[in-house]
């Protein structure tokens, strides 16, 4: 007999797609103005942070885990691309995407699946020693899943304190 999907996992999927589903409809509502507006002096901007938001997806499923078509078009904002970071409809593509190789992933994971243990990527490796960072030790997927949805409630408050400082409507009201 097949093991089931993991309940810790199923546990927490049903949020972090509610969750998604509101950044998608918050996010669809700016304007590019207000995509390029900072989150505080000297900082990204909303556009920007959610680009990051993104690419802690991509980096932890797909670089770390192998989640996902590798053809599949992300963005950690390392491109440059100012074009996408100004749209809205760029980054909601972006967040659907990243959300269904999630998604995909959360339904099919096994309880025992949640102990495999993965390496960090050799490019991850070497940014670090280029860094003068200690390299990264190997994580658990349990571990990764945790940390993208710890990063995304992080930023996801961030998210909201930016739209409520310019008098925007926070997606958690």
């Amino acid at each position: 007999m097949a093991e089931q999907t993991s309940p810790h996992v199923a546990f927490y999927k049903q949020g972090w797609e509610n969750y998604q589903q509101t950044l998608i409809k918050t996010i669809s509502s700016l304007s590019s103005e207000q995509l390029a507006l900072p989150i505080a002096a000297h900082s990204r901007s909303i556009g920007e942070l959610l680009n990051h938001m993104i690419g802690a997806r991509f980096n932890w499923f797909y670089m770390w885990m192998g989640e996902g078509d590798p053809n599949l078009d992300w963005s950690d904002g390392d491109d440059g691309d100012e074009a996408a970071l100004s749209r809205a409809d760029s980054l909601v593509a972006l967040f659907e995407k990243s959300w269904h190789v999630i998604s995909s992933a959360l339904d099919r994971w096994t309880s025992a699946d949640l102990e495999k243990l993965f390496s960090p990527p050799a490019s991850h490796q070497s940014w670090l020693r280029n860094q003068g960072l200690p390299e990264e030790v190997p994580h658990t997927r349990q571990w990764i899943i945790w940390h993208v949805l710890e990063h995304e409630i992080h930023h996801g408050g961030e998210f909201s304190l930016a739209l409520g400082a310019h008098g925007l409507e926070s997606f958690y009201s």
